[in-house]
């Protein structure tokens, strides 16, 4: 259960599934979550996100353009630093921080 006070649906579960495979030091775009599970979108992997995700490492899923989700970025940044996530700056290093799904 979560924020909402019931359980995630399928789509949910799905989506906290591939977050919660997201390797220390990775990330992923909420479009990259989407398109890895061939259905949804940004919006609704971010919908996800905001209701069920606190029970998965959620600062491994930002936004296509390396920075975290907003009011989250000091705490992201800080879980990056542990992790050892490359980052430019305040963003992730898609470039060298994307997770592509694979093992």
């Amino acid at each position: 259960m979560s924020e909402t006070g019931r359980e995630p649906p399928p789509y949910a579960e799905r989506v906290l599934d591939v977050v919660d495979r997201i390797p220390a030091g990775k990330v992923m775009s909420y479009g990259d979550v989407a398109e890895y599970l061939g259905e949804g979108g940004p919006r609704q992997v971010g919908r996800v996100m905001s209701l069920w995700g606190g029970a998965v490492p959620w600062w491994r899923v930002i936004r296509a353009d390396g920075t975290p989700a907003a009011g989250l970025e000091a705490e992201c940044l800080a879980r990056w630093r542990a992790e050892g996530t490359p980052t430019r700056g305040a963003r992730a290093d898609m470039r060298t921080a994307r997770w592509d799904g694979r093992e």
